[in-house]
C-alpha cells in the first residue's frame, strides 16, 4: 500500500507539471498524465483557450494521446492522474476508454463528476481522490483569485 501511495504522489507531481504548463498559457491549471505498466505514455493540460475548444480538457488531451500511443481506444491497463476531479464530460470519456484507475488531486464541488453521478466510470475502474490535494487545490484557488 505504501508503494501505491509513493507512486501516486510521484505521478501526480508530473500531472502538476502539466498544470503549471497550462498556467503558463493562462489556461485553467489542470494537468493529467496516463501511466501504463509504470511508464508515462501520455500527458495533457487544459488547452480550451488556446484551441478555442470547450472539449480540450487535460484529460481529453491525455486520452487521445494514450490511445494513439497504444494503437487502440481502450486504456484497460492504464491509470490517469489528474490534478482536479474530472468533470462529467471527462469522466464519461474515461468510462468509455475503460481506464483501470482514476487518481485525482483536488475535488471539484461545482463541476466535478460527483456533483452529477457517483459512477460514470467502467464498473472495474478504481478511483482514488485527494492525492497531493492541497497543492492541487492551491493552484486552482490562486489562479481564480488572480482572475478576479
Amino acid at each position: 500500500m505504501q508503494q501505491h501511495k509513493t507512486d501516486d504522489e510521484r505521478f501526480m507531481r508530473l500531472a502538476l507539471k502539466e498544470a503549471h504548463e497550462a498556467l503558463s498559457r493562462d489556461e485553467v491549471p489542470i494537468g493529467a498524465v496516463i501511466v501504463c505498466q509504470g511508464r508515462v505514455i501520455a500527458r495533457g493540460h487544459n488547452l480550451t483557450e488556446t484551441l478555442t475548444d470547450v472539449t480540450a480538457h487535460a484529460e481529453m488531451q491525455a486520452i487521445t494521446s494514450a490511445a494513439a500511443m497504444l494503437g487502440g481506444k481502450y486504456l484497460t491497463d492504464c491509470t490517469i492522474y489528474v490534478t482536479v476531479e474530472p468533470c462529467l464530460m471527462c469522466a464519461g470519456a474515461l468510462g468509455w476508454s475503460q481506464v483501470a484507475r482514476v487518481v485525482y488531486g483536488a475535488a471539484d464541488p461545482k463541476r466535478g463528476y460527483r456533483t452529477f453521478t457517483a459512477a460514470p466510470f467502467h464498473k472495474k475502474t478504481q478511483v482514488t481522490g485527494g492525492v497531493l490535494e492541497d497543492e492541487c487545490a492551491k493552484l486552482m484557488t490562486d489562479f481564480f483569485k488572480n482572475k478576479r
